[in-house]
C-alpha cells in the first residue's frame, strides 16, 4: 500500500461503538477495520483499482 492521507470521520457514537467491537471481534484497530470494510466494498462493487498501490 502506498502512502495514506489522513482525513476526518464523524460518526455518531452509537456507530463508533459498534464499530470498536467489530474491529475488537476481528483484532483490528479502528482504522484497520475502515480499510477492511471500505477495500472490500470497493471491490464488491468491482471499483477497485488495480494498480498495486492502491
Amino acid at each position: 500500500m502506498g502512502k495514506k492521507k489522513p482525513f476526518v470521520l464523524r460518526l455518531d457514537p452509537d456507530t463508533l461503538k459498534d464499530l470498536e467491537r467489530w474491529a475488537a471481534d476481528d483484532f483490528r484497530s479502528i482504522n484497520g477495520q475502515l480499510e477492511w470494510i471500505i477495500d472490500k466494498a470497493l471491490r464488491d462493487a468491482k471499483r477497485k483499482s488495480k494498480r498495486s498501490d492502491q
